[in-house]
């Protein structure tokens, strides 16, 4: 009975909880890949610090996800706030939250090659050169910290073979390929299921009530789908479940996932996909049993690590994880073909990694850490010249040639009485000698005319301008009224600009533009 309570409880205080911040207060974190990808390493430590009290009472309560999401979300808050506080420079705020989140994952894993490369990888969306001594760095102390407070976890021992033999890695790369079509399944049913609670006719603070009852109900059948599933890895690890057994808690701990986060539970997918991707290699090896072809302890190490990369992300990250797991080279190999392999599986089948689907159903086109925000803040409107000649429309071509004699300058903005645009002329037009005297400018006006909006960003103005193949167009207001003029050319050249000073930052050059 308590199997049941507890979750439903949990989620119950979890509801009221969101309920109330949605109420008083203004609580939208950032994820740690959104911040550094859009806004430029800003995070908000007050709603990072609730965020990871909520990852904690959802894990406690049963919610079947981990606790390495709070952990990296607090970690790369307080690299945030440590860089804005001595007002650093864009790029080294964002190289704080790498270091947060590197520190945080490489103490929760006692693996600072993994704790790096995950911030690398996910947080950062680069390997860097000048970036690798503070990241390192960052993830090494987090470690020491854990040492030095005894609160470290005792290593999993696992029996790894001396060597693989080459007619091994067949099974391997479909150990690759099966685990990351379960990874893709298990993303889609987390979106299957949050479509369903949406649907359902309950108020939104309920809904992690009854995904606590339902999460309770699996329970029931098997204790190891409640919150990260550390203790039930680390069996798994030791000793491999019969094959029925395996299919069956894989079953069980994915729906437990799925409806959690579909219900409204905090938490992330990273220890629960290293679980589910022991069950996936305990279920591949008991299939292949009669083989004999691998040991069940290859399958699990190997399939745990493949999983996590369908789901999370960051092969390098899973890789090292491996390696300083179980110290083996010989197993590590085998678990850089299934990452590799579970990598483009995912990426061929569905193109996204679990955070990235996360902002791509919000509308969000954001695919790692990489600092993509810069366009988003370089608008139409910080662009335009706004000093732009006008002329009636309402006037000929003789008009015009007596107003502008020297051609200059080179594009003509017509408008009506109350400054309503009414198309754009380039001054060389109405020079022409086949152009009758008597021919009204609006004559002139391209078929296709169509004027900018000062809150397009860059990245709509390049679209705009090479869909109509237009040097230069003008900007309007909601109203129609004439704010400026664009021409592609600065457009273009503010890109490359910018782009310049974002590969000059990633190589840890000095630029300013």
């Amino acid at each position: 009975m308590r199997a049941l309570l507890v979750p439903m409880g949990g989620g119950l205080l979890l509801g009221l909880t969101s309920l109330y911040l949605a109420r008083k207060t203004r609580f939208r974190p950032a994820d740690p890949i959104e911040a550094n990808a859009l806004h430029g390493g800003r995070m908000s430590f007050r709603d990072s610090l609730i965020l990871a009290g909520q990852t904690i009472l959802s894990n406690g309560c049963g919610a079947s996800l981990g606790l390495e999401a709070g952990f990296s979300q607090l970690g790369a808050a307080f690299g945030s706030r440590i860089g804005r506080q001595l007002r650093m420079h864009r790029a080294d705020v964002r190289l704080l939250v790498g270091c947060g989140a590197a520190g945080a994952i490489g103490a929760a894993f006692d693996a600072p090659l993994a704790g790096a490369f995950y911030a690398f990888e996910l947080i950062i969306g680069s390997y860097t050169f000048t970036a690798l001594a503070p990241v390192a760095l960052a993830a090494i102390c987090g470690i020491g910290v854990v040492h030095l407070t005894g609160t470290v976890l005792p290593p999993v021992w696992v029996a790894t073979p001396q060597g693989i033999p080459l007619l091994a890695y067949f099974p391997i790369i479909l150990l690759g390929i099966f685990a990351g079509l379960v990874g893709v399944m298990l993303m889609r049913g987390v979106t299957l299921t949050e479509y369903t609670f949406q649907r359902l006719p309950l108020p939104v603070w309920l809904r992690p009530a009854l995904g606590g009852l339902l999460v309770g109900g699996l329970a029931l059948i098997s204790p190891s789908v409640l919150s990260s599933g550390h203790m039930a890895m680390r069996a798994g690890l030791i000793s491999s479940p019969p094959f029925m057994l395996a299919l069956g808690l894989l079953g069980l701990k994915a729906l437990a996932s799925a409806i959690s986060i579909g219900s409204g539970f905090r938490g992330g997918l990273f220890f629960a996909s290293l679980y589910l991707g022991v069950l996936t290699g305990a279920v591949f090896a008991g299939a292949l049993a009669p083989l004999a072809v691998l040991p069940v302890s290859v399958c699990t190490i190997v399939g745990m690590c493949a999983l996590a990369v369908a789901v999370i992300g960051g092969p390098m990250t899973m890789i090292f994880l491996a390696l300083e797991t179980t110290g083996s080279l010989p197993l590590t190999g085998a678990v850089v073909v299934s990452a590799i392999v579970s990598s483009m599986t995912v990426r061929r089948t569905f193109g996204y990694s679990f955070a990235t689907w996360r902002f791509h159903l919000r509308g969000e086109n954001i695919r790692s850490g990489v600092d993509v925000g810069w366009m988003r803040t370089l608008t139409v409107e910080r662009m335009m010249r706004t000093e732009v000649a006008t002329f009636p429309a309402t006037e000929t071509v003789q008009s015009a040639r007596l107003a502008f004699p020297n051609q200059t300058p080179r594009y003509i903005v017509l408008c009506d009485e109350q400054n309503h645009y009414k198309g754009l002329v380039e001054n060389v037009l109405f020079h022409a000698n086949r152009v009758p005297e008597t021919t009204l400018l609006t004559e002139l006006v391209a078929p296709d005319d169509l004027a900018l909006t000062p809150a397009l960003s860059l990245s709509t103005a390049i679209d705009t301008f090479e869909r109509l193949a237009r040097p230069a167009l003008a900007v309007v207001d909601d109203t129609n009224h004439i704010l400026g003029l664009l021409s592609e050319r600065y457009v273009l050249r503010r890109y490359a600009e910018e782009l310049e000073r974002t590969r000059r930052e990633l190589a840890g050059e000095k630029y300013r533009v």
